[in-house]
């Protein structure tokens, strides 16, 4: 019964070390008009905002809204996504980064009036996937793994049954931020809603 007891104990030390509470986490970019209530986050999305750098269209954004935790090792970070997109390019996910110069971003985003699947991996200059989506769902569940030195992506409508879209380089033996991310690079902004996310 004891070791059982300690089994238990130890395990939900180490879940305690990776669970991180929304009311813990901080802001890079912080948006005007946010809230946090029930472990849901929305925000207000910054108007005109992205990340991005050089490759394609010769510039270099860094400002829309991130809101992480640190973290180190190998590790699954999941959450489930409610946008109220409006104009080309409105976006919403999970970010894993280690600096400006080297990111993952990952999550909808609403192109010619489709969603989309949609990851941009940044090693100095950035790249651009998109998986578009048969549906148009109210929501839709993003889950990275960071398995050495890699990270792979995937999407669910159900949060039970997963499919993957991209496995990307990620430099291993680093801490990196994590969290929630959402850009308007050419909208006024939208409301984007975060529910149960989770590092683990």
């Amino acid at each position: 019964m004891k070791k059982i007891c300690l089994s238990i104990g130890l395990l939900l030390t180490a879940h305690s070390m990776f669970a991180q509470s929304l009311e813990k986490m901080q802001w890079f970019n912080e948006p005007k008009k946010w809230s946090i209530k029930d472990s849901i986050l929305t925000m207000q999305v910054t108007p005109k905002s992205d990340y991005w750098r050089i490759s394609h269209y010769g510039f270099t954004v860094d400002d829309a809204p991130f809101y992480y935790a640190t973290y180190g090792g190998e590790f699954e970070a999941k959450v489930k996504l409610t946008g109220a997109y409006k104009a080309r390019f409105d976006q919403m996910g999970l970010m894993i980064r280690v600096d400006q110069k080297h990111y993952i971003k990952t999550g909808i985003e609403f192109v010619d009036g489709k969603y989309n699947v949609s990851t941009v991996v940044t090693n100095e200059k950035s790249d651009w996937s998109v998986t578009p989506l048969e549906k148009t769902p109210s929501f839709i569940w993003i889950k990275v793994v960071r398995r050495l030195d890699a990270l792979e992506v995937f999407y669910s409508y159900d949060d039970k049954n997963y499919t993957m879209t991209r496995n990307a380089p990620l430099q291993d033996n680093t801490p990196v931020m994590v969290g929630l991310m959402a850009a308007s690079p050419d909208g006024a902004g939208f409301e984007a809603k975060f529910e149960q996310f989770s590092v683990t």
